[in-house]
């Protein structure tokens, strides 16, 4: 396993690295053989990839499961996406993600299949009842602006899995939340386990007239959450939360920017 993850960090390199756009996709290509040959591997379920920073992984809380996403900054601001499911079973099971973002028709009311993912980087995962959980995500999307997402992923008795639910008490037609804004801003979408909820920044635009302009969407100061309970997303409004758990908001930023200690898309 330490050789297939040298292999992914070498090509994790190149992906994000100074060369051609052609070159770094036929790289990330090749990382999605190698991590697809990695995760073949016997007991691979237990290998935590800890020298691998330019993916997401993210055990289940029940470690049932683990979910592994990135993305792939391209040239004219967009981003490809990529991910799996690695299942703790008998035998070695995979549910590949496959990013359709732009042929999806209603992102924040479609439920969309592993096949056609609405996708993004996710950075959290908490349950939401027995076979659902809340997964909390970062998406670079455009030139202009970004989004961070809401999702929430289910996974059938049957290994089906399939993403986005109605659960969200302040507007029941919706099955994922997603919110837009400039990049030239960071926003605050954390669990805090303290309160056992769902905490984020209020998202506006500058001026009531750039109303879906999200290149000028920010946060306003104000703060809203969502708190789960009996499988829903609860939502509270004008929230008051503590300082200190802003000191991360700003965690997962643009991933071209040139600080490059952190994750791709953090």
């Amino acid at each position: 396993m330490n050789m297939w993850q040298d292999s992914l960090v070498n090509l994790g390199s190149k992906m994000f690295g100074t060369g051609a756009e052609t070159e770094r996709i036929e790289s990330n290509f090749a990382f999605v053989k190698t991590l697809v040959s990695a995760l073949k591997e016997p007991n691979s379920f237990y290998f935590d990839f800890e020298a691998l920073d330019v993916v997401s992984i993210l055990q289940a809380p029940n470690r049932s499961f683990r979910i592994i996403s990135w993305n792939l900054p391209l040239q004219d601001g967009s981003y490809l996406y990529y991910g799996t499911l690695q299942h703790k079973s008998g035998t070695i099971k995979l549910t590949p993600l496959l990013d359709k973002t732009f042929e999806i028709k209603s992102p924040g009311e479609d439920i969309v299949s592993n096949k056609n993912w609405y996708g993004a980087q996710y950075y959290d995962i908490k349950p939401l009842d027995k076979n659902r959980y809340i997964l909390l995500g970062w998406k670079g999307h455009h030139r202009d602006y970004m989004k961070k997402v809401i999702d929430i992923l289910n996974i059938a008795p049957d290994g089906d899995v399939s993403f986005g639910a109605k659960v969200f008490s302040d507007d029941p037609q919706i099955t994922r939340k997603i919110f837009s804004f400039t990049r030239e801003a960071a926003m605050y979408l954390k669990y805090n386990a303290k309160e056992a909820r769902i905490e984020f920044d209020h998202i506006v635009p500058a001026d009531p007239s750039l109303k879906d302009n999200y290149k000028y969407y920010g946060p306003d100061l104000t703060h809203d959450a969502y708190r789960m309970k009996d499988g829903k997303l609860v939502f509270e409004e004008n929230i008051v939360i503590e300082n200190s758990s802003l000191k991360d908001d700003g965690r997962y930023i643009d991933p071209v920017k040139p600080n490059k200690k952190h994750k791709s898309g953090l």
